[in-house]
């Protein structure tokens, strides 16, 4: 009898120490569910990219074409466009939006009064709140070519003539960039600034102590201690490196047609081809395309960061 109750001891405890995590589970179960449901459950959809959907059949009886879908997507040019466009445009984010953001964290973790700090990063990171349409009339509101303030105030006070703004697809490589760090800087900063208040006051103290500039304790001390935050970040932001801001490359150019070279993007032809076009096959063809590019980007960037850095790598 004794052996067979030293024998069940350790299963006993296992399921005493697991039913204290059922209030837990039970916790998670509802966004387990949503994860379910949102994010795995339309995987089923990729089958769409292989087929010539015939609605009057539905998804699954429609006739299976293998990767004609694809064929058709990348005998165009429009794939060399979305993709060259997608790809420089994330990268240039990702540089201009991580060196403000850096700058930005380090500024404020220097302002000592509490008050002004948080003035500070309500209003930087308002713009991260705004809706992208409300961002697309702002900008509307500086470079519209009839009552543009920039075009009505700013030109005429040098001596320039009006700009089509709209109208010139040489400008937008230098305006996106521009919009996109005005409204995704502060979400960083405020992420860095986190970081930054964690590190130890002794560091700083003892720097100090050593007669250390303050140059040189943020170079020495803020900005190493930074650099797991910044990795950890660029590395979920190259996991989206083949996925666009929509409302960025769609609505701040206001859809105009002769910018579709410079702001056509893959997320914004897989919606043109939906809405337009009325090709859903091969629309879903560019939405795979983009997942497997993405993800094979963030394996490959994080064995990099691994090779560097172990403790640095994201898994």
């Amino acid at each position: 009898m004794s052996k067979t109750v030293i024998k069940n001891e350790p299963f006993a405890k296992k399921v005493k120490r697991f039913s204290t995590y059922i209030p837990l589970l039970i916790m998670t179960l509802p966004g387990f569910i949503y994860l379910i449901i949102n994010n795995y459950i339309p995987m089923f959809g990729i089958s769409i990219a292989f087929r010539n959907i015939d609605f009057s059949k539905g998804i699954f009886n429609s006739p299976f074409i293998g990767f004609d879908n694809f064929k058709y997507l990348f005998s165009t040019q429009d794939a060399f466009v979305i993709t060259r466009n997608t790809l420089l445009y994330n990268v240039v984010f990702i540089l201009i939006n991580t060196t403000v953001a850096v700058f930005v964290s380090i500024f404020l973790s220097e302002i000592k009064n509490k008050k002004l700090l948080k003035v500070n990063q309500t209003v930087m990171l308002l713009p991260h709140l705004i809706s992208m349409v409300i961002v697309a009339y702002l900008v509307n509101a500086f470079l519209s070519a009839d009552n543009g303030f920039i075009n009505k105030t700013i030109l005429p006070a040098l001596g320039v003539d009006s700009i089509s703004w709209y109208n010139e697809p040489k400008y937008w490589p230098f305006l996106l960039p521009l919009v996109s760090a005005w409204k995704g800087f502060g979400y960083l900063s405020v992420i860095y600034l986190a970081t930054i208040v964690g590190i130890d006051t002794s560091f700083y103290e003892a720097a100090d102590i050593d007669g250390a500039t303050r140059w040189q304790q943020i170079r020495t001390i803020t900005l190493p201690l930074l650099t797991p935050t910044i990795i950890m970040m660029t590395l979920l932001s190259i996991g989206r490196i083949f996925y666009s801001d929509f409302g960025l490359f769609y609505q701040v150019p206001m859809n105009s047609g002769t910018l579709y070279n410079t702001t056509n993007t893959i997320d914004t032809y897989v919606y043109r081809g939906l809405m337009q076009l009325g090709d859903i096959g091969m629309s879903s063809a560019a939405g795979v395309y983009q997942s497997i590019v993405g993800f094979t980007l963030v394996v490959l960037s994080n064995l990099f960061v691994k090779k560097m850095n172990p403790e640095s790598a994201l898994f």
